[in-house]
């Protein structure tokens, strides 16, 4: 499948990309190599293949969904500058 340099201008110009003329006729010859490798792929047979999440065999532990406060206000609210019973105090950022 051909490529020429008016279709790279076309994508640079799309992609919001500038490019020296110079360039022009390399990027169509790697654009080309490209497409031939995706139609390479495009060709294999992968029905029988499993998807990939992770390249070790483990499963991810589950934990319960339980809701909680953390027990930790105490600590957390310790860090605020200023702070009203069991809230932060923030400046006004919106007039």
């Amino acid at each position: 499948m051909p490529i020429d340099k008016n279709q790279v201008k076309k994508v640079a110009k799309l992609s919001r990309i500038s490019l020296d003329d110079s360039k022009l006729e390399s990027l169509s010859k790697d654009l080309v190599s490209i497409l031939n490798f995706v139609e390479e792929l495009n060709k294999l047979d992968t029905n029988e293949i499993k998807p990939l999440t992770s390249v070790i065999d483990k499963s991810l532990d589950t934990r319960d969904d339980t809701v909680s406060d953390g027990q930790i206000k105490d600590q957390i609210l310790k860090n605020s500058p200023e702070k009203n019973e069991d809230f932060f105090i923030v400046p006004k950022v919106v007039d």
